[in-house]
């Protein structure tokens, strides 16, 4: 099959899912076409994936530049000339919107490219209600073949926010397909190397990775920190960079409890590091998935997060890890000792977010993927 995939080509979890699994289907002899403004971080080389860069020309009229257009006439040009036989997009704005404008011009030609609307979160619980943007979105959901969401938490948001007809009424109704990792690509034991820079005399190492956005709740991070370096030896790695960081970094600066916090900015490859951390942290607001915390499970190491939006449905408490009342630092800081002081219980603990992540493993999401994509060819072509 020919897949166009549009996504936003940055650290975030949409961009690393839509691009992983973009590889995943070329490495199962699917062509794949990746159109966006940039070439995504994640995206490697591969005989049978290309890209298609997005253009904006800088045209004096426009304050703003009208990205939406100018993807909706690429998306026409790469379905109409590679043959497409499907595009699927993450984040419904504007992508979604665009597929449709890029539908319509086809089908004007003789040419109809069914579409794939796969929701992330913000897109849905943020930006997405602000009542601007309401009437587009719901408009493209309803007109594509067929829309996903990451969590059953995000399925409930989407109908409890926008006024979507379900499949019952006419609407496509939304399927859940969550996130993935490649488990096998994934390092189950520590690197010593990378243990001895970051925790030189033996401590323990916690990890938080994020876009540093206001709802990912890093100034809780450390506070938690904190709490728990009064009652064992521990360093805090903080991984990603964004509005809240400099902030964040400054408040460290002049406080002598965050002499141990290392501010390791953005990675191409967190799980690098992570691999060798004890105990991942999770705060968030809101989150519609938790994807940095599956990836940490991946590399066997128990999370620490809040009980929000999707993230029970990833981090099993008592299992993978630990749920806390969104803000309690208090309760995340007991948990995190619970866990960590006692090494017999760290290694339930690793062996269970391991088994917790398999849920997750590609080999299993990958095949949901390409049945819905058959699915909805098949109803074209029918």
């Amino acid at each position: 099959m020919r897949v166009g995939i549009v996504c936003y080509p940055t650290f975030g979890g949409s961009g690393v899912v839509a691009t992983e699994l973009g590889m995943a289907l070329a490495g199962k002899g699917h062509i794949v076409h990746f159109i966006t403004y940039d070439r995504p971080v994640r995206l490697r080389d591969h005989p049978n994936v290309h890209y298609h860069e997005v253009r904006v020309s800088d045209y004096p009229l426009f304050d703003y530049q009208p990205y939406e257009l100018v993807l909706t006439s690429k998306l026409v040009d790469v379905a109409k000339y590679e043959g497409l036989d499907l595009l699927h997009v993450h984040y419904a704005i504007p992508h979604a919107s665009a597929a449709w404008m890029a539908q319509r011009i086809l089908a004007s030609q003789g040419i109809f490219v069914p579409f794939i609307t796969t929701l992330h979160g913000t897109d849905i619980t943020l930006v997405g209600r602000d009542p601007s943007f309401e009437p587009v979105i719901t408009f493209s959901m309803e007109r594509s073949n067929a829309v996903t969401a990451v969590s059953e938490s995000l399925k409930r948001d989407t109908y409890e926010h926008f006024p979507l007809k379900h499949a019952h009424e006419g609407g496509p109704g939304i399927r859940v397909i969550p996130n993935f990792v490649c488990l096998d690509q994934y390092r189950h034991a520590p690197d010593e190397a990378v243990r001895a820079r970051y925790a030189p005399n033996g401590e323990k190492l916690l990890v938080h990775v994020s876009n540093f956005r206001p709802v990912k709740r890093v100034d809780d991070v450390v506070a938690m920190y904190k709490r728990l370096r009064s009652e064992l030896p521990v360093r805090l790695l903080l991984i990603g960079d964004g509005p809240e960081r400099q902030r964040i970094e400054n408040a460290c600066r002049h406080d002598g409890g965050c002499d141990q916090v290392v501010f390791l900015g953005k990675m191409t490859r967190p799980e690098e590091v992570m691999a060798s951390c004890d105990l991942f942290v999770l705060p968030s607001e809101s989150e519609s998935f938790g994807l940095a915390a599956l990836e940490a499970m991946a590399c066997g190491i128990p999370v620490v997060s809040s009980d929000t939006g999707g993230l029970p449905e990833v981090n099993v408490h008592g299992v993978s890890g630990m749920l806390n009342r969104v803000g309690d630092t208090d309760a995340m800081a007991r948990h995190a000792l619970a866990i960590l002081g006692d090494p017999g219980a760290h290694a339930r603990f690793r062996q269970g977010a391991l088994e917790q992540a398999a849920r997750f493993d590609l080999h299993k999401v990958l095949p949901q993927y390409e049945a819905l994509y058959e699915e909805v060819v098949s109803e074209v072509r029918a």
